[in-house]
């Protein structure tokens, strides 16, 4: 079941407490409401009864699909690779197979949930963005680009597309692709990923998980 504190929360704004709902944890399986809501932010927006304020809660929260099994852990800003909460392994502990992922904001919450639902590997799709937002970053001739995230997966189209955020302003720019870079990268997570996938706990699929994967990559291309 999902599981729903009372807690006193203060208005950043006018510093106007009162009580609210947090949800700590979703069963998307038991409660496909709460998924919906979530996914719409509706879950978590906070408009503040004083003063208009509009905002979002920021807490950890664990989200649970069953029937996918695979488990999300947000946890705002968390720099750690690994995670191992025994609490949560003694009260999953007869649940084997589990895709466990800990994200540090919501869009990648967000977006684990839309990989994992499309019957994707998250970890070649890190590895498919980071090699698209080169693409990008040299048609807009940026040195870098930081965020993005999966938008668009249709296999009857044979397409994958990422949305980044790009230039001072962060405007979103959508590029797509053709699946073959996503297959293309599920061979490097076949070849090298083994041990990441065997890990306990939870791990964190981004960005700097992909740099490092496709370093590791291309020292054991070149070694031979």
């Amino acid at each position: 079941m999902s599981n729903v504190i009372s807690k006193e929360v203060s208005c950043p704004s006018c510093s106007h407490t009162g009580s609210a709902h947090l949800y700590i944890s979703i069963n998307a399986t038991n409660d496909p409401q709460f998924r919906d809501d979530l996914l719409s932010g509706k879950l978590l927006d906070y408009t503040c009864p004083n003063c208009g304020y509009h905002g979002r809660y920021t807490y950890p929260l664990l989200y649970n699909d069953m029937k996918r099994r695979f488990m999300v852990y947000l946890i705002p800003e968390i720099d750690r690779f690994q995670l191992e909460d025994r609490a949560l392994e003694d009260d999953y502990r007869n649940l084997k197979g589990i895709r466990k992922r800990i994200t540090a904001d919501f869009n990648a919450l967000k977006e684990k949930i839309f990989i994992f639902e499309s019957g994707m590997d998250d970890m070649a799709v890190e590895l498919t963005k980071y090699a698209i937002a080169a693409m990008v970053a040299k048609k807009h001739n940026l040195s870098r680009i930081s965020d993005g995230y999966l938008s668009l997966y249709n296999r009857e189209t044979n397409t994958i597309g990422f949305t980044y955020f790009i230039g001072e302003n962060n405007e979103p720019f959508v590029q797509s692709a053709r699946l073959e870079i996503y297959r293309k990268s599920m061979k490097i997570v076949d070849a090298i990923c083994a041990n990441d996938k065997k890990l306990s706990g939870f791990i964190k699929i981004d960005r700097e998980w992909a740099e490092n994967t496709l370093f590791r990559y291309k020292r054991i291309k070149n070694n031979g």
